[in-house]
């Protein structure tokens, strides 16, 4: 991967090229990030409390302009899946600006907007850095639009992790039916399967690292968790699926209007 430096923005933050698509790198007391404004796209985060990334990356991204990066949070808009074309929407393959960006001894606040040919704002993206990570998003333009921030966690090995105050019941995408499963529930297979939000907080429990990663879904309708195994699956190695876990804090069901929509993540370490 070719990393060029482009500019420095402020002492803490700086943007890059990382191949074809333009980056910026937090650096600062509270941790370090790195947001592609490609999607506005937060690929990595790792807190100064932490000995590891929190999200997960690729190995093998190529960082090409066009494509969705695999990996962090991607962010699926105006449509989920396949409900239009490119399939998980055009928010993660447009190029978003630095709109706005304030840094202080304990937080950084950086915001991103997707802008029309027009410039009026499609949607915008509040990203707030301490010692946890908040994303918040609000639409401005998109009717009946729907929404899943598609968040990839590291975890040091998916079995031994286990997902905590998930439902009992979910919908199965791959057989396209509502099931019953377990809670805490641990991924041994290919799972693609929706909940409802309504148990608030997903608690993933990463025993490998010694860590529990709390995800807050802020007015979120569902929760997506997806592990690909051993399925092909573009920009991922074969191994890849063993060390990440996706859950997403989605609307998909219940249409995004003008309310923000957003995720809370926050990592304890559980080592004695």
């Amino acid at each position: 991967m070719h990393r060029t430096l482009i500019k420095s923005i402020s002492n803490e933050l700086r943007l890059y090229q990382y191949n074809e698509i333009p980056v910026l790198e937090l650096n600062h007391p509270v941790g370090t990030a790195k947001i592609a404004l490609q999607g506005a796209h937060l690929f990595s985060w790792q807190p100064a409390h932490c000995k590891q990334d929190v999200l997960w990356l690729s190995e093998i991204e190529p960082f090409k302009q066009g494509s969705a990066i695999r990996g962090g949070v991607p962010i699926c808009f105006p449509w989920f899946g396949n409900g239009g074309t490119p399939a998980h929407g055009f928010a993660r393959i447009s190029l978003w600006d630095l709109t706005d960006y304030d840094i202080h001894q304990d937080k950084v606040k950086i915001t991103l907007s997707l802008l029309a040919e027009d410039k009026t704002a499609i949607a915008k993206i509040e990203m707030i850095f301490s010692q946890q990570y908040e994303l918040i998003f609000t639409n401005y333009h998109q009717n009946n639009a729907q929404l899943a921030l598609h968040s990839y966690f590291k975890v040091g090995d998916i079995v031994q992790t286990l997902l905590h105050n998930l439902p009992i019941s979910t919908f199965n995408q791959l057989i396209q039916q509502q099931e019953t499963v377990p809670s805490p529930r641990s991924i041994e297979e290919n799972v693609d399967c929706i909940y409802s939000a309504e148990n608030g907080a997903t608690l993933i429990e990463d025993k490998f690292n010694q860590r529990i990663i709390t995800v807050e879904h802020i007015n979120a309708s569902e929760i997506v968790v997806w592990n690909p195994w051993h399925k092909p699956t573009s920009s991922m190695s074969d191994i890849g699926y063993k060390t990440m876990l996706c859950v997403e804090t989605a609307r998909i069901k219940k249409p995004l209007s003008t309310d923000p929509v957003g995720v809370k993540i926050q990592v304890k370490s559980t080592a004695v």
